[in-house]
């Protein structure tokens, strides 16, 4: 990202007052954070950003694995790699992260919301390698041969919801005045498919959630609470859901996601803010039946994160291509 400029990295600057370091130091062009950063997607994003010389933040909620992530990454020749603990649920811990990269850096360039859940339990016969099961069988037909095996419970909608989309919520917002002092700061949120309006049964949801002009924050929270109470009440379909059976709480949360880059797109013109769709991958999400590599679909986000700047900002990127949210 040439248009972003050097930035401080101030624990191991010298004392300014020290004659002897005159000029301050100066270290990488920019400064990314990636949620769920461990494996995955996300590990792919990180590895890629600092390939092009972004230091990088992963986080993870799992310390252990976090920190053996880096650790992976600096072996591998990318030492601008760093860790820090968070739980995107939490929004204590996305204070704390906030605060040690304003302190530490004085800024943030690139915010890559990345965790998530799927909402879902697989039950799968593992005496016989998954990979044989799916062999011969298209995209789409492993696809359908992961959800005939896929159920979901309500505790786990309620926790999709809470992770994919009020997580992303509570990152952005704790984030958001660093993110504001980069001079081309982006945002992106990783959204599916599945979050597109053509996935909802009633014209009126689908009217609420495209009429930008008029949607807030609150009400996507107030959507939220409603799918939830609907789901538990069995009224899904004659509220206007998704109730095809197929990852229910998924489809909301992304679809709520992206409903919430629209609303800050437009509310923080300075910043580029968009909806990212890395294609289906093959990841432990979903027991590698994905059509793409999780390294190609990383490439898409790091394509869309590091856009030229003046790019667009409110778009759902179908992999690296604009597309419709409906």
């Amino acid at each position: 990202m040439a248009s972003l400029d050097l930035v401080m990295d101030r624990s191991s600057c010298p004392d300014p007052s020290d004659k002897r370091h005159p000029h301050p130091c100066r270290t990488l062009l920019s400064v990314a954070v990636v949620t769920g950063g461990n494996r995955g997607i996300g590990l792919e994003v990180c590895r890629q950003l600092a390939s092009r010389g972004v230091m990088v933040i992963l986080t993870a909620r799992d310390e252990k694995r976090g920190s053996e992530a880096v650790e992976m990454l600096h072996e591998s020749g990318l030492p601008g790699v760093q860790f820090h603990r968070l739980d995107v649920s939490d929004p204590s811990g996305a204070a704390r992260l906030a605060e040690f990269i304003k302190e530490k850096f004085g800024r943030l360039d690139i915010l890559i919301n990345n965790a998530g859940v799927i909402g879902a339990t697989a039950q799968i016969d593992t005496t016989t390698p998954i990979q044989e099961m799916l062999v011969g069988k298209s995209a789409m037909e492993r696809l359908q041969w992961l959800l005939q095996r896929s159920a979901e419970s309500y505790e786990e909608a309620e926790e999709c919801l809470k992770i994919n989309y009020f997580g992303t919520r509570y990152v952005t917002e704790a984030l958001l005045p660093t993110l504001l002092s980069s001079s081309d700061g982006r945002l992106i949120n990783v959204s599916s498919n599945y979050g597109l309006l053509r996935c909802f049964s009633g014209e009126n949801l689908k009217q609420e959630l495209s009429d930008v002009d008029n949607l807030t924050v609150e009400r996507l929270d107030e959507m939220s609470e409603l799918f939830l109470k609907d789901y538990m009440n069995g009224q899904l379909k004659s509220n206007g859901w998704p109730d095809d059976s197929e990852y229910l709480a998924y489809k909301v949360s992304k679809a709520l996601i992206n409903g919430y880059t629209r609303i800050m797109s437009k509310k923080y013109p300075k910043l580029r803010i968009n909806s990212v769709h890395p294609g289906y991958c093959k990841t432990d999400i979903n027991f590698d039946t994905g059509e793409y590599t999780a390294e190609d679909g990383a490439s898409c986000i790091v394509s869309v994160a590091l856009l030229p700047e003046g790019g667009p900002t409110g778009v759902f990127f179908f992999r690296t291509e604009e597309a419709p949210f409906v």
